[in-house]
């Protein structure tokens, strides 16, 4: 994957968040987003990223992703 096709899913990520941050359960909310349209190798990449740095990730986004690791059997770290 190149950093470019990276740099999007991270904005995109960031964008649900910022769309979704208004509502009591945001971090659910875009995780449930996330599982339900991302591709499979959308998801595998933004996991991925997270387990290696992370820190382009808005904290709600993080926590949302760390969800849909978790969702899907992959243990990411609370906070990378």
């Amino acid at each position: 994957m190149s950093r470019s096709q990276l740099d999007t899913l991270i904005h995109m990520a960031n964008q649900i968040a910022i769309n979704n941050a208004h509502y009591g359960d945001a971090a659910e909310r875009i995780h449930t987003h996330l599982k339900k349209f991302w591709a499979r190798s959308m998801k595998h990449q933004i996991i991925d990223y997270l387990r290696e740095d992370g820190s382009q990730l808005s904290p709600l986004a993080r926590q949302a992703i760390e969800q849909l690791a978790q969702s899907q059997g992959d243990a990411c770290p609370a906070s990378a």
